[in-house]
């Protein structure tokens, strides 16, 4: 799947993904803080939490197939084909409610949450293409610099998504006379012109990756990963909020996903053109580093997900300062993604970063574990730095590592089944957290209750901060009383702790990875002043 590039087209190519995936990361943290004026705006409270799941849903049951179908037909092309579909999902976006009522898309919440799963099956293709693409152009060893770039790109949306979104939110709105278009839908619009430039630059300079090797699509294996996998994200997302986890709903959608599981693989093993070949999990280092991965994410996911809340609610800091107290983690991340991504370049190794980045991680929320209601600004900043650096490392060698696990034909499929399994672990750690917050708040809340004598729940809490940020009071502290800051305060230990057993559990499963020697050349290539080198063996290295 290697193909020959100029210098030129390589580095212009670099450029075009670093931009596809800095507007894929960014659309993430801009739409998050431009989220209580929309609210307030189209009217859809309730439906707040389904403009982020929605977008979870379909860029992450897509990844599989995006990836195989990169494989198949070439990377080019499908990311070129995500790149418009994200465009033209994100134009539909700021265009919701502009036209009333439609037919069957509903008025402007129902609108907004449609074309956000639009943008999710482009958004599952521009992680997946980018970093195969990668893989495409440049031997393992230099991958490693790479994926530090990418992984600062991701800080970086990080850092810069609540500033540009605050920004364009309360000052964005234009008035064009016969029209206005508001602050929130230049959240959206944002992503068209820069995206129209990397699918230039795409067009112009990418070579064309092997064309592809063709075969036959793998349509039961697609179908099954729907049936599969939107039922479980949808289980994860409802239970303990939306309905309890025994409830009939819950609980038929967790049997669904465990049949269509099963049929899934049965299919699998049969397929001549599988969407994730089963002998990919033969290779120690594949199925390890993708355990870890899911690992890693689900203890970052579930633990960094309820901060701003405990901010806001459990130390009283405005919605806006309670954004910019994340940037240190973010810095973190940053220096340390492209610090480990150039050492792998220079040494070739990759595991004494995975384990040094992991070992960090529990450090850090060992910790975070000090958190109280009386925690100062800094004492949170610092430790958070420190949870930064240690997540670093993880934003690209995972993947790495998987794809120098398995033959340069299936580059793709590894690829995107690393990007799947972090996706899938971030999400099963929203909702395994979730249920400790609430679980948490129950023990500790118990005496605090509504004007109808019930206790106030997660779900609540979360609606009366986003009422206020809506109401024009996000600029303020909320207003919390002292008895529930405590409370927030101590459930937030209770994430914590079990971030960092899971976090240590992702550290004792990057021990069992093997380290594959990352090589300098691409397959065929012969390293200047040495040997031939022998083609890398099933599973020895791309």
């Amino acid at each position: 799947m290697t193909t020959q590039s100029t210098p030129e087209e390589r580095r212009i190519t670099v450029a075009a993904l670093m931009i596809v995936l800095l507007l894929s990361a960014l659309d993430q943290t801009v739409v998050s803080t431009a989220m209580p004026r929309i609210v307030a705006e189209l009217k859809g409270l309730e439906l707040y939490a389904w403009t982020s799941t929605i977008y979870l849903l379909t860029s992450t049951v897509m990844v599989p197939i995006w990836g195989k179908l990169g494989d198949l037909y070439g990377r080019k092309r499908v990311l070129m084909t995500g790149v418009l579909v994200f465009v033209i999902g994100s134009w539909l976006c700021g265009l919701s409610g502009e036209f009333g009522r439609l037919p069957l898309l509903g008025d402007g919440m129902t609108q907004l949450i449609w074309f956000r799963g639009l943008q999710g099956i482009g958004g599952g293709a521009l992680f997946t293409s980018a970093f195969a693409i990668i893989a495409d152009l440049y031997p393992p060893r230099d991958r490693g610099r790479l994926s530090g770039y990418f992984g600062g790109v991701f800080g970086l949306a990080s850092l810069l998504g609540p500033v540009i979104g605050g920004f364009l939110t309360q000052h964005g709105t234009v008035d064009f006379g016969a029209f206005t278009v508001a602050g929130w839908r230049w959240c959206f619009y944002v992503n068209l012109p820069l995206s129209a430039l990397a699918l230039f630059m795409i067009w112009a300079k990418t070579p064309a990756l092997g064309k592809g090797r063709g075969g036959k699509v793998d349509v039961f294996g697609a179908l099954f990963v729907l049936t599969a996998f939107v039922p479980l994200l949808l289980a994860l997302s409802w239970g303990g909020h939306a309905y309890p986890w025994a409830s009939p709903l819950v609980l038929g959608l967790l049997g669904a996903f465990a049949v269509s599981l099963v049929l899934f693989i049965l299919v699998e093993a049969k397929a001549s053109e599988p969407i994730v070949p089963l002998s990919l999990f033969q290779a120690p280092a594949f199925t390890w580093a993708n355990l870890a991965a899911f690992i890693i994410s689900m203890s970052f996911m579930g633990t960094v997900i309820f901060l701003p809340l405990y901010l806001q609610l459990g130390l009283g800091i405005p919605a806006t300062e309670s954004g910019l107290i994340m940037l240190p983690m973010m810095f973190g991340l940053i220096l340390s993604a492209m610090v480990s991504g150039r050492l792998v370049t220079r040494t070739g190794r990759y595991k004494p970063f995975m384990l040094g980045g992991a070992g960090l991680l529990c450090g850090a929320l060992f910790l975070l574990t000090g958190l109280n209601a009386q925690t100062t600004l800094f004492e949170i900043g610092w430790r958070l730095f420190v949870l930064g650096l240690g997540l670093g490392p993880a934003q690209g060698l995972f993947a790495l590592a998987s794809q120098n696990a398995v033959p340069p034909q299936q580059i793709g499929v590894a690829t995107s089944s690393a990007q799947f399994f972090r996706q899938i672990g971030g999400t099963v750690g929203a909702a395994v957290f979730g249920a400790v917050m609430t679980s948490a708040l129950a023990v500790e809340m118990g005496r605090i209750a509504r004007p109808g004598g019930a206790a106030l729940t997660l779900d609540q809490l979360q609606a009366l901060a986003l009422k206020a940020a809506a109401a024009g009071a996000g600029s303020h502290a909320v207003r919390v009383d002292e008895a529930v800051r405590a409370a927030f305060s101590a459930a937030m230990v209770d994430v914590i702790l079990t971030g960092l057993i899971i976090a240590a559990a992702g550290l004792v499963c990057i021990l069992f990875i093997p380290e594959i020697p990352l090589r300098q050349t691409m397959p065929g290539e012969q390293p200047p002043h040495a040997e031939p080198l022998a083609e890398p063996g099933e599973g020895q290295g791309a």
